[in-house]
This record gives structure tokens, C-alpha cells and sequence, in this order.
């Protein structure tokens, strides 16, 4: 594939520099859209829509062949935590995360400008956080990390050390399932 076929729609620096150490060529442009989850949306669906409509918004105005779009949501009782709205925010999603259970849960599509042809899938992984104590957590959010991550924290960077145990994929921790997208790069061809 030439440069420039496959675009990966997103702003996430996380996304670019796990594309990029799996070796595939690719281009970025940011995708601008809503993110607001949809009413009686389960997060499943929720991340899916996102990455389709990210991908599609991205091959309307960008060249290109595959369009990659992705989307992270951190999920604690069945109920979405986002990007947090501001240190107060960060500082409630990570006390509720301290000490439980959570499920981060990637959407990502796959958008073929050719054929017109989405494939689309989630990738599910369970993390334990240890309990963290009010001052890790204050720490934290004053480094600045928490503003931009679903669920306030970053797995490979200043929170690995909350996390106790993970059980699935660590990209998709990250913010992208690359065996996952890797796959189906193969099934589309997109890879050589």
C-alpha cells in the first residue's frame, strides 16, 4: 500500500504511537464529532457508533483508502466514564475506580473507501485497580495526566502503578486493540 491509504482518524497520541510501533503505515487526521453517548446506548454500541462515525467523518474530506476510527470508554457498574470535565471530575472517577473492578472497552472501524465496507468490532478487557489513597490520587491529577483519558487514568503512564492485574488486551488499555485492528488490516487487505 502506498502512504497515505491507510488514515488513522483520531487526535490521540496514544493511538499514533501504537500504529506506528506495529509497523503500519499510516497518516492522522483528527476526527471532529459528538461524543455524547446516546440515550439507553450500552457502551458497546456506544464505542462502535463513535468509531464508525469518526472513520466516515475523516474519509468526507481526507484522501485515502482504509479510515481507521477508535473509541475508549471506561465502564464501572454498567454506567460510561469519559474524559473527565476537569480535576473534580478526575478526582471522583479515579476514587470510584480505587480498589474495584472496571472494564475499559474500545470500539474501532475499519472503513474501506472502495468497496464501502465498515467492519467493525469491541475488545473488552478487565482491570483491578489497588485501593489508592486520596493523596496517589490528588498527585496524580495535579501531573496533569487524567484530562484527556477515558476513566482519568493512562495504564502506560503515571497510573501503572494503580493497576493490580489486567485481564485481556494491554492495547486496548492504551486506547487500541492492535492485534484486534491487525486483523482485520489483513482481512481488508490493507496490510501486505
Amino acid at each position: 500500500m502506498k502512504h497515505g491509504a491507510i488514515v488513522l482518524a483520531s487526535a490521540s497520541p496514544r493511538r499514533t504511537e501504537l500504529m506506528a510501533l506495529a509497523g503500519i503505515e499510516f497518516t492522522v487526521v483528527a476526527a471532529d464529532i459528538c461524543e455524547d453517548a446516546l440515550p439507553g446506548e450500552k457502551p458497546s454500541e456506544h464505542v462502535i457508533r463513535l468509531s464508525r462515525e469518526k472513520a466516515d467523518a475523516v474519509a468526507h474530506k481526507t484522501a485515502g483508502r482504509f479510515f481507521i476510527g477508535a473509541d475508549t470508554v471506561v465502564v464501572l457498574d454498567d454506567t460510561i466514564m469519559g474524559k473527565p470535565a476537569d480535576d473534580a471530575d478526575a478526582f471522583r472517577m479515579l476514587t470510584a475506580l480505587s480498589g474495584r473492578n472496571h472494564e475499559v472497552i474500545t470500539g474501532f472501524t475499519v472503513f474501506d473507501a472502495v468497496s464501502g465496507i465498515h467492519l467493525s468490532r469491541s475488545v473488552h478487557t478487565d482491570v483491578t485497580f489497588r485501593t489508592i489513597s486520596e493523596k496517589e490520587i490528588r498527585d496524580y491529577i495535579a501531573s496533569g495526566c487524567p484530562r484527556d483519558k477515558a476513566g482519568a487514568y493512562a495504564i502506560q503512564g503515571g497510573a501503572v502503578h494503580f493497576v493490580r492485574s489486567i485481564s485481556g488486551s494491554y492495547t486496548n488499555v492504551v486506547g487500541l486493540p492492535m492485534a484486534e485492528l491487525y486483523e482485520v488490516l489483513q482481512t481488508v487487505e490493507a496490510l501486505p
